[in-house]
């Protein structure tokens, strides 16, 4: 079994999500002297992953350790080479590897194949190379270093909550600040309207207040 790797970018989504590309077919050779031919992956694609989907998402190819198991990808050949759309799954594990390139600690992805077909190519300029063109995909996994820089992220989404229980208890504390807000300037209102005999409307603005509500209202506008 051998490994290459690439790059990639992020943006938001769900438990979250990464895009980009796990090969190209550019024709140059990457740090192992290879290219690879447009098709390597066509027969791999419809044999092994139904058309493309379910290809597992690893940590550094650690296909002995379950807790690796960190999402499942999609993967098609285009014009450009292999893209890929890949979720994370919703554990601790999964949303830590996403954090990291979220904060772009990593940008770099890798993934396992074996060769079923290759051979020598002279690429312009009489540069000789060895032609991958026909692979096995095994998996795609989250790593620190890439064999081809041209391989890329075309986006990475990342997850607005970690958990379905962190959203909860975010949640719940707006409906009690909002129940709190709500106490004190119905108590404000009496007092004003009992002290000035004016209307609750004519009493002075709070800052902290104003400041809490924009603060619940910029979470709840992320949901």
């Amino acid at each position: 079994m051998k490994y290459k790797e690439f790059s990639v970018k992020y943006e938001d989504s769900g438990n979250g999500t990464i895009e980009g590309y796990a090969s190209t077919w550019i024709r140059e050779p990457d740090s192992y002297g290879d290219v690879v031919k447009e098709g390597a992956f066509a027969r791999t694609l419809k044999e092994r992953w139904n058309g493309g989907k379910g290809i597992p998402l690893l940590w550094a190819h650690q296909m002995d350790n379950l807790s690796s198991y960190i999402g499942t990808a999609e993967a098609t050949e285009d014009e450009k080479g292999l893209h890929f759309l890949a979720g994370f799954d919703d554990t601790s594990e999964a949303q830590r590897v996403r954090g990291l390139y979220k904060d772009g600690r990593l940008s770099k992805f890798s993934f396992a194949f074996d060769i079923k077909d290759e051979g020598p190519v002279e690429l312009d300029g009489g540069i000789k190379a060895n032609e991958l063109r026909d692979l096995d995909l095994f998996e795609i996994s989250c790593v620190c270093v890439p064999a081809n820089d041209d391989a890329g992220v075309v986006d990475i989404k990342a997850g607005r909550r970690n958990s379905k229980s962190d959203e909860q208890a975010i949640r719940e504390a707006i409906a009690l600040l909002e129940s709190v807000l709500d106490d004190e300037e119905s108590d404000d209102g009496e007092d004003n309207v009992e002290a000035n005999g004016a209307p609750e409307e004519q009493k002075q603005s709070n800052p902290k207040k104003e400041a809490l509500l924009a603060a619940i209202k910029a979470i709840e506008e992320e949901e």
